[in-house]
C-alpha cells in the first residue's frame, strides 16, 4: 500500500514538473501512439421500433454493445460522473486536485484512501488493459489520456468508458450489463439500477450479483449515500432507492424471432445494427403461442408461423420453431422455409384462375362424381360424391374432384405460373407439373404461402415480402415492391368471399377471416392460411424431419392456433374490401348460359376452340375502347371483361368499352362454352 501511495505521489511531481516545461509536455503528448479506439461491439437485431430482438456475443465470447445514439439513462451519466469524476467536463485528462487528495490521504494513512483516476484515465486503462500498479503502467495511462483529451470529445471519451467498463464475466460496457443483470434496456432505470450499474464496475467480480448479492447491494447503497451526500438525490430519494430490490441473478439476452435474426446475419454479415420489420411484443407473443401449441406432447411435433401485413409486404412476425433449441424436434432450424407439400392450400389459386379466365363463376355447377384423366382418378377425402354443387360449395368443402377438373381445364402449368407470379418459389417433382400439384403434388414454404395469400388478400396483385434485410431482386428496406397480377381483383375477390365462409373448427368465432386448411399426403404436414382486410396469418404443423404425425389435419391442428394468431395480433378484424364493381353478383340461373355450368376442360383441347386474334396477349393501349376480333369456335359469342360480360355477339368482331385504366382479363366464350382469354392493360 505504501508502494501505492508513493506512485500517486510521484504523479503529482510529474504533473508539477510538466508544468514547469510546458513544451517539452506537449511534444511528450502529441507523440503518444494511441490504442485502437473502437472496438467490436454485439451484433444487434433490432425490432421494427428500435427494440432488441437479438445480439451475438463478440470474438472472444464477451458481450459489449455499442452506445451509439442515445441508448443508455442520462440520469446514470450523471451519476456516474457524479460518483468517479465529478470534474470531468473540466480536466484535461487528469484531475491534479484529485490525485493530490489521493496522494495526500495515501502518505498520511500508509494505504489508498479514494482513487486518484479520471474517467479518461480509466478510459485509457480499458484500451490498453494494462496495469497501473507499476510506475511506468501510471505513467502510460496519464500520458494516454493527456493525449485521449486532445484527440477526443468528452462524449467520445465517455463512451469508451461506457463501452468497455467490465461487469463481472463476461459482460463489458452498461448497456450489456444492464440486459444480464437488470434483465431490461439502459434507456430507463430506475435510481436503485442507475446506482447499481456505477457500483459493479469498481470491483466487478467481487460484486457480481449472482455469486455476491450482498457485497453488490452493500455498494450499490454506498453510491446512493454518496448521491445524497453530493446534492444529486436528495436524502428521501436515496433512502426510498435503498429499499428496492437487488439483483441476485442473471438475466437471459433477448432472444426474439432468432432463426430470423441469423438469418437476416447471414445476409448482411457487415452490418449492425440490424433492422427488421418485426414487432417485438407481436413477437413474444406470437412465440408464446407457438409454445402451448406443441406444449406436453410426445410426438416431436414443431410449429412455424408467419404474419406480414399484405399491404406493404411487411413481415410483422416469422416463429421458425417452436423452441429455439437443439433437440430432436429440430428447434433450430427455420421451418418456415422448408419445402413442403401445401396440401389443399393451393386450391383457392385454382378456383381464382378459372374465375378470372371466364371458365366458371362461384356459382357455376360442377360435376362432383368419379373422373378419369389419363389413369389418374382423384377421390375426394371422405371418399363421398355430391353430384352437382357449386362451385363455390365444392370449394368450401375442399373437394378434390372438381379442383382436379378445374385445373385440368386450365392447365397444371398455369398454376405453378401463378405461383410464380406471386412471388413463390415452387419446387417441381421431376421438373414436370402434374394434375396432382392442385391437391399438394409440389413442394412450398410456409412464406411462399403467406406470399400468396397476400396477393388473394390484395386484389391479386402480388407484393413481395420482407423481413428488412436483402430481398428479391437485390432491394432492401420496407417499401413496398409490387411484381405481377397473379388474378384479377375480381377473381381475387370472389375467392375470399367464398373463403369468408369456410367452416370454422368448433369452438371458434373467427369472423371477416378468409381462410383455407391443407394437410399433406400422409398426415406429414398440417396448415392453415387466413387474412382479413390488412393482414395474413400463416401457420404450418408437423415434424421437422418430414415423417408423418398420425391424426393431424390442418382444420383441427392448425387451424385454431391460426386464429388465436390473429386474436392476439389485433383486438378486431379489418373488413375485406367490398366486391370491384365488375363483379358479377348472380345466382346460377341468370348466369350467362356458358357460365351456368362448367363444363371439363372449357373447350382448350379442342381444335376448333376460339382463338383470339386481337389483342395480342400482353398488350398495352392507351384507350380504354377495344376492338375484339376472334377466330374459331361456334358463334354467338360472349365477351368477359374481368370475368363480368360486357358484349354477346353473333359476328367475330366488335368493340368493348370503358375498361378503365390498368389491367385486365378479357375472355371470350362460345355458344359451346368454349373460352379463350388474354390480359391487357390500358395505361
Amino acid at each position: 500500500m505504501r508502494r501505492q501511495a508513493r506512485l500517486l505521489f510521484a504523479a503529482v511531481v510529474l504533473l508539477w514538473a510538466g508544468a514547469l516545461g510546458r513544451d517539452m509536455l506537449d511534444a511528450w503528448i502529441d507523440g503518444t501512439v494511441l490504442p485502437p479506439l473502437v472496438a467490436e461491439t454485439s451484433v444487434e437485431v433490432l425490432d421494427r421500433h428500435g427494440d432488441l430482438l437479438r445480439a451475438y456475443t463478440v470474438a472472444d465470447g464477451r458481450w459489449r454493445m455499442s452506445v451509439a445514439g442515445e441508448v443508455v439513462d442520462p440520469d446514470y451519466i450523471t451519476m456516474l460522473v457524479a460518483f468517479e469524476d465529478r470534474r470531468f467536463y473540466d480536466h484535461h485528462g487528469v484531475d491534479p486536485i484529485a490525485i493530490a487528495r489521493a496522494a495526500w490521504q495515501a502518505a498520511l494513512n500508509g494505504r489508498i484512501v479514494s482513487g486518484g483516476s479520471t474517467l479518461t484515465m480509466q478510459a485509457a486503462r480499458l484500451l490498453e488493459d494494462g496495469s497501473t500498479g507499476t510506475w511506468a503502467g501510471k505513467l502510460r495511462q496519464i500520458r494516454v489520456a493527456l493525449a485521449l483529451e486532445r484527440r477526443l470529445t468528452k462524449p467520445e471519451i465517455l463512451r469508451i468508458y461506457l463501452e468497455r467498463a467490465p461487469f463481472g464475466g463476461n459482460i463489458e460496457g452498461v448497456r450489456a450489463a444492464a440486459f444480464a443483470w437488470l434483465g431490461k434496456p439502459a434507456t430507463r432505470l430506475t435510481t436503485a439500477e442507475a446506482a447499481f450499474l456505477v457500483a459493479l464496475p469498481q470491483s466487478p467480480e467481487t460484486r457480481r450479483p449472482d455469486r455476491h448479492p450482498d457485497a453488490a447491494r452493500a455498494a450499490r447503497d454506498r453510491v446512493l449515500r454518496r448521491m445524497a451526500g453530493a446534492g444529486v438525490l436528495s436524502p428521501s430519494a436515496a433512502e426510498a432507492a435503498m429499499t428496492e430490490r437487488s439483483p441476485r441473478s442473471r438475466a437471459a439476452f433477448p432472444a426474439l424471432a432468432p432463426q430470423l435474426a441469423d438469418r437476416t446475419r447471414s445476409e448482411l454479415p457487415q452490418q449492425s445494427p440490424l433492422r427488421l420489420t418485426i414487432d417485438g411484443h407481436l413477437q413474444a407473443r406470437i412465440e408464446d403461442l407457438a409454445r402451448q401449441a406443441v406444449a406436453d406432447r410426445s410426438d416431436a411435433l414443431q410449429v412455424a408461423i408467419v404474419i406480414a401485413d399484405h399491404q406493404t409486404g411487411e413481415i410483422l412476425s416469422s416463429v421458425g420453431s417452436a423452441a429455439f433449441g437443439g433437440d430432436l424436434s429440430g428447434g433450430f432450424l427455420d421451418l418456415t422455409r422448408a419445402v413442403r407439400s401445401p396440401g389443399s392450400t393451393l386450391k383457392p389459386l385454382v378456383y381464382a384462375l378459372a374465375f378470372d379466365r371466364g371458365l366458371a363463376h362461384p356459382e357455376t355447377l360442377i360435376s362432383d362424381r368419379p373422373v378419369d384423366f389419363g389413369g389418374y382418378r382423384p377421390q375426394n377425402f371422405d371418399g363421398l360424391y355430391r353430384g352437382e354443387i357449386r362451385l363455390r360449395e365444392a370449394l368450401q368443402l375442399s373437394l378434390n374432384v372438381p379442383v382436379v377438373s378445374l385445373t385440368n381445364a386450365l392447365g397444371p402449368e398455369q398454376l405453378v405460373a401463378a405461383l410464380r407470379r406471386a412471388g413463390a418459389q415452387p419446387v417441381i417433382p421431376e421438373g414436370r407439373a402434374g394434375l396432382a400439384v392442385a391437391l399438394g403434388g409440389v413442394g412450398v414454404t410456409l412464406e411462399d404461402l403467406v406470399q400468396l395469400y397476400a396477393a388473394l388478400a390484395r386484389g391479386g396483385e402480388a407484393v413481395t415480402l420482407t423481413h428488412g434485410g436483402p430481398r428479391t431482386g437485390g432491394t432492401s428496406g420496407s417499401e413496398t415492391m409490387v411484381s405481377e397480377v397473379v388474378v384479377g381483383d375480381v377473381a381475387a375477390w370472389q375467392v375470399a368471399d367464398i373463403l369468408l365462409q369456410v367452416p370454422r373448427p368448433a369452438g371458434v368465432v373467427g369472423t371477416g377471416i378468409a381462410y383455407k386448411t391443407g394437410t399433406s399426403y400422409g398426415h406429414r404436414d398440417a396448415w392453415a392460411i387466413g387474412f382479413d382486410g390488412r393482414h395474413v396469418v400463416g401457420v404450418w404443423m408437423g415434424r421437422a424431419d418430414g415423417t408423418p404425425v398420425p391424426g393431424a389435419f390442418g382444420g383441427e391442428l392448425a387451424a385454431p392456433v391460426m386464429f388465436e394468431a390473429f386474436e392476439r395480433l389485433k383486438p378486431r378484424v379489418d373488413p375485406i374490401p367490398p366486391p370491384p364493381p365488375a363483379t358479377l353478383l348472380l345466382p346460377t340461373a341468370q348466369l350467362p348460359q356458358p357460365l351456368q355450368r362448367f363444363r371439363g376442360d372449357g373447350g382448350l383441347s379442342d381444335p376448333d376452340r376460339p382463338l383470339i386474334d386481337f389483342p395480342p396477349m400482353d398488350a398495352r393501349f392507351a384507350e380504354d375502347t377495344l376492338t375484339v376480333r376472334v377466330r374459331q369456335g361456334t358463334p354467338p359469342f360472349t365477351w368477359l371483361a374481368n370475368g363480368a360480360p360486357v358484349l354477346t355477339t353473333p359476328l367475330r368482331e366488335g368493340e368493348i368499352f370503358g375498361l378503365g385504366i390498368g389491367y385486365s382479363v378479357l375472355t371470350v366464350i362460345d355458344a359451346a362454352g368454349r373460352a379463350a382469354e388474354v390480359r391487357i392493360e390500358v395505361r
